[in-house]
């Protein structure tokens, strides 16, 4: 298995004019354009850079992260997301939905696969294969990276093509764990509103994958 790498002019996190994926760069200028208070740039990951967890979105939501600079901050997946969080003490303070409230992540840091809002929310195959260098560099910066959740299976195959692996000895499943060299990987279904709304997902089948992420890094098992 090869570790995660970095393209050579990537890193971990993408220039605020990013101008890779030019349909994103369209679509973030007519939205600078429209919203100039907003955010309307490649949201940067949020938490410690010692974090033993990653949790790996999709992408920005346009009035969600878009707006507001900080990953799942102003929409309603954040709600469950970091509501999760701090019950299982994965961060402190209080989430306000602004970038600004008290919330502090502790021992995980979240990301997306895709870094930029796409029209619909729906990026296409090449711009999730031209933003993946972020995300190796992403996974490679963070020394102490024990496990790792995807909230969706865009999320799960990005994680594992950033580790150079092949998808079909790696099936998404809502509570899979997944073996990747020195990191585990754990799947969940989206934490989005539609998902909660139709049942896909509940909050005791995310809370039930943030149960056993915790059992992991804290006893390994």
């Amino acid at each position: 298995m090869r570790a995660p790498s970095t393209a050579p002019a990537a890193g971990a996190e993408p220039p605020r004019d990013c101008p890779l994926c030019p349909r994103l760069a369209g679509f973030r200028a007519h939205w600078r354009a429209q919203e100039p208070g907003w955010h309307n740039a490649p949201v940067p990951s949020f938490g410690p850079s010692d974090a033993r967890l990653l949790i790996v979105g999709l992408a920005p939501g346009l009035r969600g992260a878009n707006r507001t600079g900080r990953p799942f901050t102003g929409d309603y997946a954040g709600e469950l997301l970091y509501q999760t969080l701090l019950d299982f003490g994965f961060a402190t303070g209080r989430f306000e939905a602004r970038p600004d409230d008290s919330l502090v992540l502790t021992q995980a840091r979240i990301t997306n696969a895709v870094r930029c809002v796409p029209p619909e929310n729906k990026p296409t195959t090449d711009e999730m294969k031209t933003c993946r260098p972020f995300l190796s560099g992403t996974l490679a910066a963070l020394p102490r990276l024990a496990a790792v959740v995807a909230l969706g299976k865009i999320a799960h195959d990005q994680v594992v093509a950033a580790h150079g692996l092949r998808l079909s000895h790696y099936k998404f499943a809502h509570g899979a764990r997944h073996a990747l060299g020195p990191i585990t990987l754990f799947d969940s279904y989206h934490c989005s509103r539609y998902n909660t709304n139709t049942g896909v997902l509940t909050p005791e089948m995310f809370r039930a994958v943030f149960a056993s992420v915790r059992r992991f890094l804290d006893t390994g098992v």
